[in-house]
């Protein structure tokens, strides 16, 4: 059962990811992200509302769970600050890029979070963690050449850079999870972090509105899609690791696998070029993540 919903998690991460692609074309950054975090808000409202009211509205379910104090309200702000940033450089970083260029750099964010457990929980890395971690640098160097032949420059280009800090956030508020989740409930997290992202989003579309910064902005059903594509793989996610029988670092390693799906739907809705190159780094990438599964068993 966790198993089967690991992957699809994954699946619909990777549609995730061709979503925000459609999404942000020809499309303000900033007003995307206040439209999906705002739908998201939505679609969880009838959760905090329950919460807040002490409504048996979703007793016995996932969705149930009591109130907490401000402290706890501004460590989920804290984590929605993080992860409003990490994706408002991804969605630049992949309005720009090719999604066979992103896909992979966003897989190595489990290269991150083991390095970040490494400096900052003073965990030690095994052998087989070792040889996933190599194996990652060395298929960043590959997808960097690959890059050169599309004209990218992965030094230079500013682009990759924003995806890079994407990475490193979203590794940053993966760390952080693993600190909060063992304070409160996963859905209290993830219903009250969509309306703070939204509500964040409102300020900073606002100051941008008002310097009149945004470019023109025009409806795309790819939009409802990331919300509601981001929600079942978060939601399949949680609940796998939910499981008593789950294991953290399998259902972490199949949800990474998402690359395949965006790296597929790159070549194909897209017409992405040297896929032979860019596919050669998508096996050492697989390949680095099934030793880091290893190393964790």
């Amino acid at each position: 059962m966790w198993l089967g919903l690991a992957f699809l998690s994954a699946l619909f991460l990777g549609l995730y990811d061709v979503a925000k692609k459609q999404a942000v074309r020809d499309n303000a950054v900033a007003v995307v992200l206040l439209l999906t975090t705002t739908l998201s808000a939505l679609l969880f409202a009838p959760v905090i509302i329950a919460s807040l009211t002490d409504a048996q509205w979703f007793e016995g379910t996932m969705f149930n769970y009591g109130r907490q104090g401000v402290d706890m309200h501004l460590k989920v702000m804290l984590k929605a600050a993080i992860t409003l940033s990490s994706w408002m450089f991804g969605y630049v970083g992949i309005k720009h890029l090719p999604l066979t260029i992103v896909g992979p750099i966003n897989a190595t964010r489990p290269v991150i979070v083991l390095l970040g457990a490494l400096i900052i929980f003073g965990e030690r890395l095994n052998a087989l963690q070792w040889v996933g971690v190599v194996l990652a640098f060395i298929s960043i160097v590959l997808l960097s050449r690959a890059g050169k032949r599309e004209g990218i420059d992965f030094v230079r280009n500013r682009y990759i850079l924003y995806v890079a800090l994407a990475a490193i956030l979203g590794a940053t508020s993966g760390l952080y999870d693993r600190y909060l989740l063992r304070e409160v409930d996963a859905m209290f997290v993830q219903s009250w972090f969509s309306l703070y992202q939204a509500a964040m989003m409102a300020i900073i579309v606002a100051v941008m509105w008002a310097r009149r910064v945004l470019p023109r902005f025009h409806w795309s059903w790819a939009i409802p899609l990331v919300t509601i594509l981001l929600t079942i793989a978060d939601m399949a996610y949680f609940v796998a690791l939910s499981r008593e029988e789950s294991m953290v670092a399998v259902v972490s390693m199949i949800r990474r696998s998402s690359v395949v799906v965006s790296f597929a739907s790159g070549a194909i809705l897209f017409g992405e070029k040297n896929l032979r190159a860019k596919a050669l780094d998508l096996v050492f990438i697989l390949i680095g993540m099934i030793f880091l599964w290893l190393g964790s068993r």
